[in-house]
């Protein structure tokens, strides 16, 4: 069988880590890979022991400055030799390890080349073929996934070779035909190498001797030209095979001396005791690594016993302080009866001021709902509208006033809401949620969404995510979201032609919790020392001498109490006329096969094809306008009624398939209106279209039976999706 290890491979990935990486390594891990370097350049000359020095000497750095991936490489490369020589036991050791430790910094080029090896070692050395093959296959994955082409074809050529030593000819034969022409084409004399003799074997096995010679032949002759003796050692061994099957006594002969005595010399008995020796040494240089640390611990344990005594000791003097205390106080119980009678009377009013604050405190909380309802309301047929004359005057488009009356309402909108989520975290009504989602995707959302003001101010603006943030986190998207577009957008506002710099990165992980560092830095005016106590509290704006700078001062203070909801702080450092930084850590699940199974379950069809016939219930004139004029540019039909009653009616008379209802509607409200739908077995789903908060209504709209909500304003895109999904649920349900 064709024995190419991915041993090669190992040289050209490490070469290739190092290059990408150099500039941003310290002194230290530099230091570990030219020793990794070293090793893998000894082992391509068989020189096995020195391979083997090189890497103990790496893997030992490694530890010191505790590089999770220069270890999983180290033991990966001690593997490969014991793997080489034959010591398989050994091999799967180390390549084990390697694996334990790239778990943990989740590389998937590392993955690749462990995966791969462990193939290597059960394939070529005959322990369990079938576990050598799907080892081949893990490690194909990685390959695709990482789309590396040398190593995709690599790890074919092993596959095919595995499925030829287990009769599985036909399976091998597919996966050479899949990259035969791209290795003949290619440079690469290893690879090409490797093919010929699997052709030969192929042929051979087909009873095409002269064909299967001649593919011997020419995997030899590259063999010799590029001093592979370790492969040609494995050429012989084919050779042998190929003339016994065939009774070609003499060359059966001749092949089996030059393969005895090429052994001699690869893998002589001396090497193989200093690899011993070696292996032996590294486990002792492990078990010395771990005492250090136990001795560590141990000097950490006795440094707390004696923070421990001092504390006892801090504690009796206390005591005896409070005895003392103790004493006083009972000396002077009777003025102490006067207190308690005097703080009777006091709580007695206390209470009375507490029912009148809760009082105020729910008036207030209803004046905010309604006063938000009520400007939401006009505010949707004012940017409707806004957008219904850009639609149907194109000439308009560009128009100044246009474009002036759109900022002012999605000004007003964005104050109305902002004085919401004020008093919505006062009351403590925000509760974080925990939905699975793409960070770099919400980042480069909010950068798009505020590129427009550093247009504006000539600024640049920057985005860096670390790359060792997982794809996938689970948390509050939307309150991450919201923190982050105010001090962006903040940033913006008070720089012109200089530089905003959003930063993300990877600070520590704690079990399956993610903590990443966040700073939004900016060359702006900046802000003065005595100002920046009080730049966190509710509508505070600090007096700028140059210009007049728009804001209701609420930005930051929702910032200081969204972070704070994540169980953290937020930090500032500004100077005057140099800039300012705000930073901030929070933490985020990472779960990989939970996230695999949320992504998994998610539906997705944004498809607008359907001809949809939807009712729409609102009594209000402007927003019938706006809501038929967005229906009907989907090219949806629809019907509107002024009252649940004339709803009921237009149920009776016609089908449809959704209805959007408005709430807050004389005669009979929207949620009376869906029960009584419901109770005559209207199936039908039902959209409730409001200017309250969403979860002030969520409760009753659910126990009406209603099937989603929509807070007025919004995009007319969000609409049609919400549109779609509950229709089509509707359908897969019948």
């Amino acid at each position: 069988m064709n024995k190419y290890k991915t041993i090669s491979l190992l040289l050209w990935l490490l070469f290739s880590f190092v290059s990408i990486h150099a500039q941003e390594l310290e002194t230290e891990k530099t230091a570990v890979e030219k020793l990794l370097n070293l090793a893998v350049v000894d082992f391509g000359e068989a020189k096995y022991d020195g391979a083997l020095e090189y890497s103990k000497q790496a893997l030992v750095k490694s530890f010191t400055i505790n590089d999770n991936l220069l270890i999983a490489q180290s033991y990966n490369t001690i593997g490969a030799i014991f793997n080489e020589c034959s010591e398989t036991a050994k091999a799967i050791e180390f390549y084990n390890k390697a694996l334990l430790y790239t778990k943990k910094v989740n590389n998937d080029k590392m993955f690749n080349w462990i995966y791969s090896n462990l193939g290597s070692v059960y394939y070529f050395n005959q322990i369990d073929v079938a576990k050598g093959i799907n080892y081949y296959k893990k490690a194909l994955f990685y390959a695709v996934k990482i789309k590396d082409t040398a190593q995709i074809q690599y790890t074919k050529l092993n596959l095919a070779s595995a499925y030829f030593a287990n009769d599985e000819y036909q399976l091998g034969n597919q996966q050479i035909n899949a990259i035969k022409t791209q290795i003949l084409a290619s440079d690469d004399e290893e690879a090409k190498m490797s093919l010929y003799l699997l052709l030969g074997i192929y042929a051979s096995n087909n009873n095409e001797k002269e064909k299967g010679e001649t593919y011997f032949i020419t995997a030899k002759n590259i063999a010799e030209k590029n001093g592979f003796d370790a492969f040609l050692v494995n050429i012989y061994e084919n050779f042998v095979r190929h003339y016994k099957k065939h009774n070609d006594v003499g060359q059966t002969k001749l092949y089996q001396y030059k393969l005895d005595s090429l052994n001699k010399i690869v893998y002589s008995e001396e090497k193989i005791d200093n690899l011993k020796k070696a292996a032996n040494q590294i486990e002792l240089q492990e078990y010395k690594i771990q005492l250090e640390k136990i001795e560590s611990e141990n000097e950490r344990h006795q440094k707390s016993l004696k923070e421990s005594k001092l504390i006892v000791i801090l504690f009796i003097i206390i005591l005896i302080i409070l005895l003392l205390l103790l004493l006083t106080l009972y000396k002077n119980v009777k003025l102490r009866e006067q207190a308690n009678l005097e703080l009777t009377l006091a709580n007695e009013a206390f209470k009375e001021a507490k029912e009148k604050a809760e009082e105020a405190s729910q008036l207030k909380s209803q004046f905010v709902s309604t006063i938000t309802h009520e400007l939401r309301t006009p505010l949707y047929g004012v940017i409707g509208i806004t957008n219904i004359i850009t639609d149907e005057h194109r000439e308009l488009a560009n128009s100044p006033h246009l474009k002036s009356l759109k900022f002012s309402a999605k000004y007003l909108l964005s104050l109305v809401n902002d004085i919401l989520q004020i008093n919505k975290i006062e009351e403590k009504r925000v509760v974080l949620e925990n939905l699975i989602f793409n960070l770099t995707d919400e980042i480069t959302t909010i950068h798009n969404s505020v590129e427009y003001i550093a247009d504006k101010n000539n600024d640049k603006l920057t985005v860096e995510i670390d790359t060792a943030i997982p794809e996938f986190l689970i948390g509050d998207k939307l309150r991450l979201s919201q923190i982050i577009m105010n001090l962006v957008s903040n940033a913006l506002k008070f720089t012109k032609n200089g530089e905003v710099a959003l930063t993300a990165d990877l600070k520590k992980v704690v079990d399956k919790t993610y903590y990443i560092e966040f700073k939004v830095r900016d060359t702006g005016i900046g802000i003065a020392k005595e100002d920046q106590e009080k730049i966190f509290d509710k509508f505070v704006q600090i007096e700028r001498k140059e210009e007049d700078y728009q804001g209701t001062g609420l930005g930051l203070s929702i910032v200081s109490r969204l972070v704070k909801l994540f169980n953290s702080e937020i930090h500032l450092e500004s100077e005057e006329n140099v800039g300012t930084t705000f930073t901030f850590t929070i933490g985020f699940e990472y779960d990989e096969e939970k996230s695999k199974e949320i992504i998994n379950n998610i539906e997705v069809d944004l498809s607008d094809s359907h001809l949809y016939n939807i009712l729409v219930v609102e009594d209000n004139k402007i927003n019938q306008m706006v809501t038929k004029k967005i229906i009907q540019n989907s090219n949806m039909s629809c019907t509107i009624v002024d009252d649940g009653y004339a709803a009921i009616v237009a149920l009776e008379r016609e089908r449809f398939d959704l209805i959007l209802m408005d709430i807050n509607m004389p005669l009979i409200n929207g949620f009376d209106t869906t029960r009584k739908i419901r109770e005559k077995g209207i199936k039908i789903p039902v959209i409730a279209l409001t200017a309250f908060d969403k979860q002030e209504v969520t409760e009753e709209a659910i126990s009406a039976g209603m099937n989603d909500i929509m807070v007025k304003p919004f995009e007319p895109s969000k609409l049609f999706q919400v549109i779609n999904n509950n229709v089509k649920n509707r359908e897969s349900v019948d």
